[in-house]
């Protein structure tokens, strides 16, 4: 390794031999990068995760318009109900070729004597495929069944094998408001930080379950445009063809990025995922800062050697550097190895979307790479402020 180094930095590494000369207090320091790594990507593991449970509900609709309630419209489970008249409305527009309503409604799953599970409950016109993505398009006719579902295969806190054999002619039932219903098919959606899980079910059915909801007031409407459409153009065209703060309509795909940036700016939980990204960070610099200003203080005088000898100060703040990178490099990996097993394990146990992706992992090792350089740059201030002579 020092011969590599040597032919890398074009003398001797200076940097990783005194890092390497006491092996207690580099596995130490390294340990302490690989946990500030770990609190770091847990962090940013759990807002991702907030990020793709908003995303997956919407994946079910085509990528068209969406309209919803002005009123708490920034969540697609949250929003409030609005006039199905809308729809009809927008068909005026020579694009918009067709449009269905959607309901949406929770309801709490008692599955067990101790277990129970928050179902978000979808309501959809059976024969509105089209504006679904395609693989709903075929399970959806078959909702037109009473008192039948499509579940959730990955909901929470409930064994779903028994439901994975169900068809529309072997019918698994299941109870849900003193109500039997039957699945006839599953879909794999999982829960989020807001419910356990989702089922589909037909509008008529929704009904039978939220007996006080009206099938005048769907929570969202979808539409379809004709081909070669612009749907921000017709967006705003048909903002202007209702009254003034009635609406809100945009693309599924600028609600989507709305809900996850408002979850994640706005909402407690986001709050908190931010501030734990930046603890990571702090800890991770004062830890790397700790060992770096300590290596500098125990071979000061050999630094100050090298003063009295001529080196300049550029070459001191090379060495420094040295070893910042090279903590940062080795400590990375065991950090990033206990996240990836924390993610799993988080991921088996809870059925959250959590994962590891190659742009999180490449900007947190650039991120402790900084980290690393910004404390090596603050231990330099005591060797700059060393002056050889008062040191012999």
């Amino acid at each position: 390794m020092t011969a590599v180094l040597t032919r890398i930095l074009g003398r001797l590494p200076i940097g990783y031999l005194q890092l390497t000369h006491n092996p207690g207090r580099l596995l130490a320091a390294l340990a302490g990068v690989a946990f500030a790594n770990v609190l770091v990507f847990v962090q940013l593991g759990l807002a991702g995760s907030m990020g793709e449970s908003v995303a997956i509900p919407y994946r079910l609709f085509q990528p068209t318009l969406l309209i919803m309630s002005p009123a708490a419209s920034e969540t697609l489970s949250d929003a409030a109900t609005l006039p199905r008249q809308r729809l009809f409305q927008a068909r005026v527009h020579p694009d918009v070729t067709g449009g269905t309503p959607i309901y949406l409604g929770r309801l709490t799953w008692i599955s067990g004597q101790n277990s129970s599970s928050s179902i978000q409950f979808i309501g959809l016109v059976p024969d509105a495929g089209p504006f679904f993505d395609d693989a709903l398009a075929a399970p959806l006719i078959s909702l037109s069944l009473s008192d039948t579902a499509l579940v959730d295969t990955r909901t929470r806190f409930v064994d779903m094998r028994g439901f994975a054999a169900a068809q529309p002619e072997a019918q698994v039932p299941f109870e849900m408001q003193n109500r039997q219903l039957g699945a006839i098919g599953t879909v794999s959606i999982g829960g989020g930080f807001g419910g356990d899980g989702v089922f589909l079910v037909s509008d008529q059915t929704f009904f039978h379950l939220f007996p006080r909801r009206s099938s005048a007031t769907p929570s969202h409407i979808l539409l379809s445009l004709a081909p070669g459409a612009d749907p921000r153009k017709v967006a705003a065209e048909l903002a202007q063809l209702y009254p003034p703060d009635t609406v809100r309509i945009r693309t599924v795909t600028q609600a989507t990025q709305q809900e996850i940036r408002y979850q994640m700016t706005q909402r407690p939980t986001g709050l908190i995922f931010a501030f734990g990204v930046a603890i990571g960070v702090v800890v991770g610099i004062v830890i790397a800062y700790q060992v770096l200003s300590a290596d500098v203080a125990d071979h000061i005088r050999e630094y100050a050697t090298f003063k009295a000898m001529g080196f300049r100060h550029g070459f001191f703040v090379g060495v420094i550097l040295e070893e910042a990178i090279i903590l940062a490099a080795i400590g990375f990996w065991p950090g990033l190895a206990f996240s990836q097993l924390f993610y799993q394990s988080l991921a088996y146990l809870t059925n959250i979307p959590i994962f590891m992706t190659p742009e999180r992992a490449v900007a947190v090792f650039i991120g402790t790479i900084l980290a690393c350089a910004l404390s090596g740059a603050l231990a330099m201030r005591k060797l700059a402020a060393a002056e050889p002579a008062d040191l012999f």
